[in-house]
């Protein structure tokens, strides 16, 4: 009888799975006619892909989760794009690194992901053409902002068209199983701080602790050290072949990394957004409260203020300021005008879509 009941399960799932890949290649026609229709123009639009984001996942009814539906789906939308043209996405390397799979959740597997030396060198690549977009840390739940990534957008003619946010696992990692005779452990400066507690209670206080470019740098050099160990993530674990000798070592359970997406182009309104500008002010007393006011006066949420010393004179900062709503909203837009009214800069790195989980 179970048997019986098992092949009936088989055959309705051979029977989606025939319906599923001719649906799809409806899907991918589709695509492909939109694409000509284009005319060779901007082929991804952040605003379209979060909007059938958010469009499957209140239409879902489970089993599969929410997070999972959306993964699908947007590999779904990325080999559909990659049929007009594969996008080319810049990150911070070498391979492995979480800014990694940050450019893949986002962009998913029909895109063509490309290593890094630096920031530094994954902003060239796109402010040059050479590449579409780039993938770049912004900042993490305990360690807070990513200060090279910010001091890049102050010049660079790049916008801001898209987010991801990035639950972050540690693992410790190695060539051969065991603590015993570990003399060094590398890794990232900021995973090593994110690991801090982990590390004094689980290893000898004689252990040094180097920091590295990259988590997969770190994975790298562990695989050729049997006396060190690195911490980094999944991806360069699997890169380097190397034993998983704890994981999930990371102090704060909610550990996440929030990246930002950038390229050349302006992106429309979702209904869901974020703004982000980069501000000074007159170096005088109760200059940040007036560049503060209009914003809380039109009624606009501020889910960040970062500063950052502005390089251009001693204790000059600029102010990095993230608004809920999208620039060509009413209030949102009453909001800039006014602060460009009272700031002595402001420039609007864009607004774009917030993150889909």
């Amino acid at each position: 009888m179970s048997d019986h009941l098992l092949k009936q399960h088989r055959d309705a799932i051979d029977a989606i799975d025939v319906d599923i890949l001719h649906l799809l290649n409806q899907r991918a026609l589709h695509a492909r006619e939109i694409g000509e229709i284009k005319g060779g123009g901007v082929i991804y639009r952040p605003e379209r892909e979060a909007q059938v984001l958010r469009r499957i996942q209140d239409l879902n009814p489970g089993p599969l989760p929410d997070e999972a539906v959306a993964r699908l789906f947007r590999e779904v939308m990325s080999e559909c794009l990659a049929l007009e043209k594969p996008l080319s996405i810049a990150f911070l390397g070498p391979e492995g690194t979480f800014s990694q799979l940050a450019a893949t959740k986002h962009f998913g597997h029909g895109a063509h992901v490309v290593a890094c030396s630096s920031i530094d060198e994954a902003f060239r690549m796109v402010e040059a053409r050479t590449l579409d977009y780039v993938v770049a840390p912004v900042e993490n739940s305990t360690e807070g902002a990513v200060g090279r990534t910010l001091d890049l957008m102050v010049t660079t003619p790049l916008k801001i068209c898209g987010e991801v946010v990035l639950r972050i696992h540690h693992h410790l990692l190695r060539k051969t199983p065991g603590l015993a005779g570990i003399r060094r452990v590398y890794s990232h400066a900021q995973s090593l701080a994110q690991c801090h507690e982990w590390l004094n209670k689980n290893l000898p206080s004689e252990v040094e602790r180097v920091s590295v470019a990259s988590n997969a740098e770190a994975a790298r050099l562990a695989s050729l050290d049997p006396t060190a160990a690195a911490i980094a993530g999944q991806a360069a674990a699997e890169r380097f072949n190397l034993e998983k000798l704890a994981g999930s070592i990371e102090d704060e359970p909610n550990n996440t990394t929030r990246f930002l997406v950038l390229g050349f182009q302006d992106v429309g309104a979702t209904g869901k957004d974020r703004t982000s500008i980069v501000v000074s002010a007159p170096n005088r007393p109760g200059a940040v409260h007036q560049l503060l006011a209009p914003i809380a006066a039109s009624g606009v949420s501020m889910s960040k203020f970062e500063s950052r010393p502005s390089r251009a004179g001693l204790w000059d900062y600029v102010f990095f300021i993230d608004l809920e709503g999208h620039c060509s909203e009413p209030h949102v837009a009453e909001a800039l005008e006014a602060l460009r009214a009272r700031a002595s800069y402001v420039k609007l790195l864009g607004s774009y879509p917030q993150a889909v989980i």
